[in-house]
């Protein structure tokens, strides 16, 4: 029984996340097939198939041809499930933690801009930076 739970749970993964839910599309393929076959009973499958996927032509049929296989593609299915304990919160116990200081001074040129940042992207362009001082 578990085998077959595995199973059907991996069908269901495989056929909602990936291309494989093309594989539902067949028995419109048969069927699609089928009425080309009527029309024409000389087609082989072949044909079929080149003119539906190899060279694709614009009929009367083109709203049966996109429902065919590997025509249309879309993005899968993504689900994302978060489960969260209500009771649970984070609280520190110690709030007499300080910030360190910082002792660091920033040291700036003739131009009061910061050193690391000359010739950077983040820089202004020099025809603003010289209106700007």
């Amino acid at each position: 029984m578990k085998k077959l739970i595995s199973i059907l749970f991996l069908s269901l993964y495989l056929v909602s996340t990936t291309e494989a839910y093309q594989l539902l599309k067949i028995p419109n393929l048969i069927e699609h097939y089928c009425e080309h076959k009527k029309l024409n009973p000389e087609m082989p499958l072949i044909a079929f198939l080149k003119t539906h996927y190899n060279h694709p032509v614009k009929d009367g049929d083109d709203g049966k041809d996109q429902k065919l296989p590997f025509i249309i593609h879309s993005a899968p299915l993504s689900l994302v499930f978060t489960v969260m304990n209500p009771g649970f919160s984070f609280e520190p116990r110690n709030s007499n933690i300080q910030q360190p200081e910082s002792n660091k001074i920033p040291s700036k040129d003739e131009d009061f801009r910061f050193k690391g940042f000359a010739g950077s992207v983040w820089e202004p362009p020099k025809l603003f930076r010289n209106n700007l001082i």
